[in-house]
């Protein structure tokens, strides 16, 4: 399958309903923890590298001698600096997090990349996209499956247009990845939103009442009874879901089931991080504090069996 047929199949995956009958569909968008492992530094550091780089990226640490480790987490702290004053700050280091635990979107976006960028200049235009995902099924106005591609290419301009900043219908490398996730980025939230509500709001009163709502995630395909989590589900919705309980979802009781206000593990960690190494309390890093504390941000060979798993530097 072609990157472009599976842009195409995405899609109708949002407007179709896929899963089974007596499965649940989850629409929720939870921010993931930041490592599967434990957090007691007491241990070991290991969910702080997890956190920092990516468990992916951790593991390579662990190949490297100490000397290494700190030659290539100096290059790092470089790329942290956003704003290049010599100090690495709790924002910075939360971005920086939270870059790491998204390197799969990242790398998402680069592996289709190259095939949108036609003309090679490093930007993606909206006429490129279009014609890449869309051009052979724009050709047949009567598709035999029955899908409307115009009407699917109509709502992709429109969240092409709100990931697109400044209006020039030219996404950057990160305003495609806003455009390919939105559930990503802030200023996309309102997108997700509203494309939800298209979904679930069969009746087109820009609401989603109880039956939508369940309907959205259970079909009765001739069941007489309903599973308990569809029960459960019906509950929640009363309780929970439709806050003033006129008996409907609006845009924000929406926005509120599926991006719910989660507990940042990202500014927790970046906080930590700073409280632990920042030797003269200023609230802020530079490249020597962190370094100093390399085993608290990165492993090493030395770390990775378990030989410098105390407090104080040991190299």
């Amino acid at each position: 399958m072609s990157i472009p047929q599976f842009l195409v199949y995405l899609s109708l995956c949002v407007v179709c309903i896929l899963s089974k009958p007596t499965e649940k569909k989850d629409r929720v968008h939870h921010d993931p923890q930041l490592s599967d492992k434990v957090h007691d530094d007491a241990q070991n550091f290991d969910y702080d590298h997890d956190a920092f780089l990516g468990a992916d990226e951790a593991k390579t640490f662990d190949q490297l001698t100490p000397e290494e480790s700190k030659e290539r987490l100096g290059m790092i702290v470089g790329k942290i600096d956003t704003d290049k004053d010599g100090f690495v700050t709790e924002g910075e280091l939360k971005a920086w997090i939270k870059k790491a635990q998204k390197k799969y979107v990242y790398d998402n976006v680069e592996r289709q990349w190259q095939e949108f960028d036609m003309n090679q200049d490093g930007l993606i235009s909206w006429d490129e996209y279009r014609n890449v995902t869309y051009g052979t099924y724009l050709d047949d106005p009567d598709p035999d499956d029955g899908f409307n591609y115009k009407q699917m290419m109509t709502r992709d301009e429109r969240r092409f247009k709100m990931a697109d900043k400044d209006g020039d219908l030219i996404a950057t490398k990160e305003e495609f990845t806003a455009f390919l996730h939105p559930e990503e980025y802030d200023y996309m939230k309102d997108i997700v939103v509203q494309e939800t509500m298209e979904d679930i709001d069969k009746n087109g009163d820009g609401f989603i009442d109880l039956e939508e709502y369940i309907g959205d995630m259970y079909s009765h395909d001739g069941d007489a009874d309903e599973p308990e989590w569809v029960k459960t589900e019906r509950e929640q919705f009363v309780e929970f879901r439709d806050k003033n309980r006129d008996g409907k979802m609006d845009k924000e009781e929406t926005k509120d089931w599926i991006l719910p206000s989660d507990y940042d593990h990202a500014e927790a960690e970046a906080r930590h991080l700073v409280y632990e190494s920042d030797q003269n309390k200023d609230g802020k890093l530079t490249k020597e504090e962190i370094v100093d504390k390399y085993d608290l941000f990165v492993g090493s060979q030395a770390t990775d069996f378990g030989e410098a798993l105390v407090r104080h530097d040991e190299f």
